[in-house]
């Protein structure tokens, strides 16, 4: 047993703890469809959110994990259930007037408001590819559509025909009273109308594998199940195509929870064993409201990629999977810099570190070195500093900080300038509120201006700050415009003009000088920004000329 596979076998990683459950499917022998098969679903009622992503993204992290752990071949197919009736019109579409005429058809049968395919299921499903495609996902994408049109899906089918009272017994005890009345497992589409229809049957007729139903307009129909005529309701859809795929594992949110016995139940009354299953929390707007692809709340895939890289992405997926999560776009600055953080630390990690480290698990084992020799969260307030409307405004201040750094050399730091220019016009920007200083902070800020501008007045500080502590700690080592040395500048001058809490007189940095309550570690971004800059920043601040 290699080293890696030794150490994956008892990694605590929440993928490789998945990764294990579903290797003990196949302890006594290997699968008779020869590979492990991941599913993962997509319904495309609205445009591909973040939440999609997140399903694909996971679940390609547990199936790289399973791939280290056996030797079983695995196969990952994101379903899309684009034969669903459109039960509403989404609010964040163009044209939308165009679809009401067409409730309750299948997506795919739905015009496409954005006029660029040939229906909005057909929109939907390949604005979901291309993302998954620019991430590099390997996967196959199946459409209802064409599983059930092309006969992939009969013989599910024919066997729900067949076991159609078994699974009524199991859907019925899940219903009010009143909904038992009407429902039925199958939801015949019109013939003339193209209509989804939500319909009792009147004749289920097991050895011709054909429903008898009367329409909205009281005419009676009967119709094969075979062939596309016929589509099952949510709940049995669920657990007949884990039966026809013989799908292994399947993740999906919490909202779905309490019907993973009836999905179970289904899929064992067609003959599979059910799968595995993973249930992830619910990701939340900025007011705490379940983000959806109808509303279009939260955070878009499109949205998140303006503003910042696929793997900080990736990374805010993989956190702590089974806690809800505010998704709004103040959470991607942390994104991104604590991605770097960890393909910082990675590289100086052991392996069973290693396979705990998220970046593994974003970048499935090949990991690559970073070059951001400047944080996210520093590019931003410089940023907001310089009023920087385009990245090479940030490379004139990232060239003298790191010499040998060029867009060439450093692909992600030049990327992440872009990405940091956008943020801060977009969400910076508007929101910057200057404050003038009070008198102890005018105080402070003009003697950290002077101490900026001669070397000797920002020793003398330092040790006058240890003076007043009592203590003798060495002088820091003199190399005037390094981050450390400004730091210490910086904290020498908030001790000596009485700020108890150090916080307080950070805090007031930013507001005065930044026109935020919260910001970088400022000698490190009087080191980037400059030394002189960043008193002439001071003095433009004193004289008002900021707020």
């Amino acid at each position: 047993m290699s080293e890696l596979r030794e150490a994956a076998l008892v990694s605590k990683a929440w993928p490789f703890e998945e990764a294990r459950r579903v290797l003990k499917r196949y302890q006594k022998q290997p699968p008779e469809k020869g590979f492990v098969l991941f599913e993962t679903g997509y319904g495309p009622s609205g445009l591909p959110h973040i939440g999609t992503f997140g399903e694909v993204a996971r679940t390609t992290m547990i199936k790289t994990a399973f791939e280290v752990i056996s030797d079983i071949p695995t196969k990952l197919i994101c379903f899309s259930d684009d034969l669903d009736g459109m039960r509403k019109v989404p609010g964040n579409v163009p044209n939308s007037e165009m679809l009401y005429d067409h409730l309750q058809k299948p997506l795919t049968s739905v015009p496409d408001p954005f006029e660029e395919f040939e229906s909005f299921g057909h929109h939907n499903n390949a604005m979901l590819r291309r993302f998954l495609d620019t991430f590099g996902f390997e996967y196959e994408f199946y459409s209802a559509t064409e599983f059930y049109g092309t006969g992939q899906f009969d013989e599910i089918l024919k066997r729900a025909v067949e076991k159609y009272d078994e699974i009524m017994a199991v859907m019925l005890k899940s219903l009010r009273e009143e909904r038992q009345q009407t429902y039925s497992i199958f939801l015949p589409i019109h013939p003339e109308t193209g209509r989804v229809l939500y319909v009792p049957m009147k004749n289920v007729d097991k050895e011709n594998h054909t429903i008898t139903f009367d329409d909205e307009d009281g005419k009676e129909w009967t119709l094969p199940v075979t062939g596309g005529n016929v589509k099952l309701q949510w709940k049995p859809d669920f657990g007949a195509r884990w039966a026809a795929l013989e799908v292994d594992f399947e993740m999906y949110g919490k909202d779905h929870s309490t019907n993973t016995p009836i999905y179970d139940s289904i899929c064992r009354i067609l003959g599979w064993r059910a799968p595995e299953h993973f249930t992830y929390e619910l990701f939340l707007d900025e007011n705490g409201q379940k983000i959806s692809k109808t509303s279009g709340n939260g955070v878009s895939i499109d949205e998140w990629l303006t503003y910042a890289s696929t793997e900080s992405l990736a990374y805010f997926m993989y956190q702590k999977p089974k806690t809800a999560k505010r998704m709004h776009f103040d959470v991607i600055p942390k994104a991104m810099d604590e991605y770097n953080q960890q393909l910082v630390a990675y590289h100086k990690q052991d392996l069973k570190q290693q396979l705990n480290n998220p970046v593994w698990h974003i970048h499935g084992g090949d990991v690559p070195q970073s070059n951001m020799v400047v944080p996210f969260s520093m590019l931003l307030n410089l940023a907001s500093a310089a009023s920087a409307h385009d990245k090479e405004t940030l490379w004139g201040f990232i060239r003298r900080y790191a010499p040998d750094a060029t867009p060439e050399t450093h692909p992600d730091l030049d990327a992440a300038a872009g990405y940091a220019v956008k943020y801060f016009e977009d969400f910076v920007e508007p929101a910057k509120t200057f404050r003038l200083p009070t008198d102890q902070e005018r105080s402070a800020l003009e003697e950290l201006a002077a101490a900026f501008r001669d070397g000797d007045t920002a020793l003398d500080l330092i040790v006058r700050k240890n003076e007043m502590m009592g203590n003798e700690d060495p002088l820091p080592e003199v190399d005037f415009g390094s981050d450390e040395f400004l730091q210490s500048v910086v904290f020498a001058v908030g001790k000596l003009h009485g700020f108890e809490n150090l916080r307080d007189w950070f805090k007031a940095l930013y507001e005065v000088l930044l026109g935020a309550s919260q910001g970088p570690r400022f000698g490190g971004f009087a080191a980037l920004y400059g030394v002189e800059e960043t008193a002439a920043l001071i003095d433009k601040a004193l004289a008002g000329d900021l707020a």
